[in-house]
């Protein structure tokens, strides 16, 4: 696990070793407040870190440990469910790493022996869908789909009946990528929860909201505007390995009180993890500590 968060942090990491080319037992505090923002954590809360920290100058890695942890501690715990099909809806805006992300999510789960059916509701755009089949065929999962512009609510109900009916361990529905200040896609929105619910009572059962990790805190005030509309279950971050804002995530689980589900850590079918709050926290303390564990 830490070497697959070691590699989606590795522009982090690197960021911070120019900063700090050697690691110590103890770090001033006006250098960790510098290496925090450079990792992209919002100045505003970095000051709250730093004030939260022990009032000496020089830290010892736990004192920084115990303050970064509470970042994570959000009352929203990740829904597990025995629900057969366990609905997911994925929603997020174009770029952000959708369509590859769900055939990431579904590779996951049919590595635990578990049916997967996608469901094609993106219907915006014809490639979005040929994209989505191409990746189904890629990893041996069923799809549901129909031609662009058709009802991408339509489409969630038919994927949903279809499982159903074929007893299928889990559904994801693709989305299109929605601008969120785009009033009648977002409507379109709370329309595809609404017929998810008619064609299963209780689905979506978990509602993810995918995050490009490249954009940093800036994505923040977008994951907020999604979960005004339609109340994001869980949130991936994707490309992590290809940014230098790893802090960001500090951020997100602060704005949003939601739990990080998985991160996305490179291309290949294989890099979605699932996130842990503590080998992350280590992964960063250890590029700046000497010690495991003081």
């Amino acid at each position: 696990m830490f070497s697959f968060i070691k590699k989606g942090l590795g522009k982090t990491l690197g960021a911070i070793k120019e900063i700090l080319p050697e690691k110590v037992e103890k770090i001033d505090k006006t250098l960790l407040e510098e290496i925090l923002i450079e990792s992209d954590i919002p100045y505003e809360l970095v000051e709250e870190i730093i004030y939260y920290l022990p009032p000496s100058q020089m830290l010892v890695r736990s004192d920084v440990k115990r303050v970064l942890q509470s970042y994570f501690m959000y009352e929203n715990a990740p829904i597990l469910s025995s629900q057969k099909p366990f609905v997911e809806l994925i929603i997020g805006v174009n770029g952000a790493g959708k369509t590859t992300t769900i055939a990431k999510l579904a590779q996951t789960y049919k590595k635990e022996h578990q049916s997967v059916l996608l469901g094609a509701a993106d219907t915006f755009r014809a490639a979005a869908i040929e994209q989505l089949k191409s990746w189904a065929e890629k990893i041996d999962v069923g799809i549901i789909y129909t031609q662009q512009g058709h009802d991408p609510s339509a489409v969630a109900y038919d994927t949903i009946s279809s499982a159903v009916a074929k007893k299928i361990d889990h559904v994801i529905i693709d989305t299109a990528g929605r601008l969120h200040n785009q009033v009648n896609l977002s409507n379109e929105l709370k329309k595809i929860v609404r017929i998810c619910d008619k064609a299963l009572s209780g689905a979506p059962h978990r509602k993810i909201l995918i995050l490009d990790g490249t954009q940093g805190s800036s994505a923040i005030n977008q994951a907020k505007a999604f979960h005004e509309m339609i109340n994001i279950d869980g949130i991936i971050i994707t490309k992590l390995d290809g940014t230098a804002k790893g802090g960001s995530l500090f951020g997100i689980a602060k704005a949003l009180q939601l739990p990080i589900l998985y991160v996305g850590v490179g291309e290949g079918r294989d890099d979605l993890i699932v996130f842990n709050a503590d080998d992350y926290i280590d992964t960063i303390l250890d590029s700046i500590f000497t010690n495991v564990n003081g």
